[in-house]
């Protein structure tokens, strides 16, 4: 190559880095007006938030003293007021915040906060992906734990797999959570007891007792996720459609029970999250037995069998209060439209 070759060349590339700098250049200040902007949102919002609660505080002192046309004026005000909270808590969704004690002390003080609507769509959808490629794994482990391979060695890999599963989906909801995802209350709870029941028995040591409770906890793990791999198929294409009817938010996740917007089409699954929920308690009720026996000096069996009553009260009352305000609210509008 010639000596002229080699400088065109060099000046094409050179051209090529000065307009680099340059687009850096505007990116760092978009970046830093971003970051403005994220700053003066969040410190808008905060201060709404604090005025709409003096305000609904004033409001609650203000109601015991009013006629019932000023009642109504409050009672209007309050509804625009809880209407307002959840606009906060949709533009929230797409503004960095601290993250929870729970995140905290996983990651430390790091953003979560996925800024785009396809990157939380993405983030949600390799989330479902995950969970339903574990359940099938966990599936085949069990089955294998319990018709092939009857192995301590085996059941503790199995045992470590749903420890380390259970872990990574209370992380993974966490920062769903943080970036808008509406799921809360028991089905959240649910994965962090999970946690802690497979880590006790990841740490329950060979011996009659385990040898006992064995066969019934491995084929309790294949119903469950046969339920759950169920519970995948069915609210996945139940959340397809409502969300392209505009009634779900984007991201609404399945869960390992019932919730209302399952009701369509999907009240078959009841018989199957029931029987399941009636196992656990029938899983604490053997571990209560073994407990009380003379020979069983494993602090474990004693705590399975609290933690899977636990489990129990939890699905069971979660999924009753669920059902019963489903079917109250279809009563009265049947009684409405009568």
């Amino acid at each position: 190559m010639s000596k002229s070759k080699f400088q065109t060349e060099w000046q094409e590339i050179d051209d090529e880095y000065q307009q680099l700098q340059e687009t850096h250049k505007v990116y760092r200040q978009k970046l830093e007006e971003l970051t403005n902007l994220q700053a003066t949102c969040s410190s808008a919002i905060s201060k709404q938030r604090k005025c709409l609660k003096d305000l609904r505080h004033s409001l609650s002192k203000c109601a015991q003293s009013c006629d019932e046309k000023e009642l109504k004026v409050i009672s209007d005000i309050k509804t625009q007021i809880k209407d307002k909270e959840n606009v906060f808590f949709d533009m929230e969704a797409y503004l960095p915040k601290r993250n929870g004690l729970y995140l905290n002390l996983v990651l430390g003080n790091v953003n979560v906060t996925l800024l785009s609507n396809q990157a939380k769509f993405a983030y949600k959808d390799e989330y479902e992906k995950f969970k339903l490629c574990m359940t099938i794994i966990l599936m085949l482990g069990a089955i294998t734990c319990l018709f092939f391979l009857n192995s301590r060695v085996t059941d503790e890999i199995f045992n470590f797999l749903l420890v380390w599963y259970y872990c990574t989906l209370t992380i993974r909801e966490s920062i769903l959570m943080s970036n808008g995802s509406r799921i809360k209350g028991w089905w959240v709870l649910h994965h962090y007891v999970s946690t802690f029941l497979s880590g006790v028995m990841l740490t329950w040591p060979e011996g009659p007792m385990y040898q006992m409770f064995r066969s019934q906890f491995l084929a309790f793990s294949i119903y469950q996720s046969f339920v759950q791999f169920l519970q995948y198929y069915y609210q996945s294409g139940c959340l397809y459609r409502l969300r392209a009817l505009g009634e779900r938010n984007q991201l609404d996740l399945t869960v390992e029970g019932f919730q209302s917007w399952m009701w369509r089409g999907l009240t078959f699954l009841l018989p199957f999250l029931f029987f399941g929920h009636f196992w656990q308690l029938y899983n604490s009720v053997t571990l209560f037995r073994l407990a009380g026996r003379e020979d069983c000096k494993e602090w474990q069996v004693y705590m399975l069998a609290l933690t899977f009553l636990v489990l129990f009260l939890g699905n069971f009352l979660t999924t009753l209060k669920v059902v019963r305000q489903k079917v109250k609210k279809n009563h009265d509008k049947v009684q409405k439209n009568d």
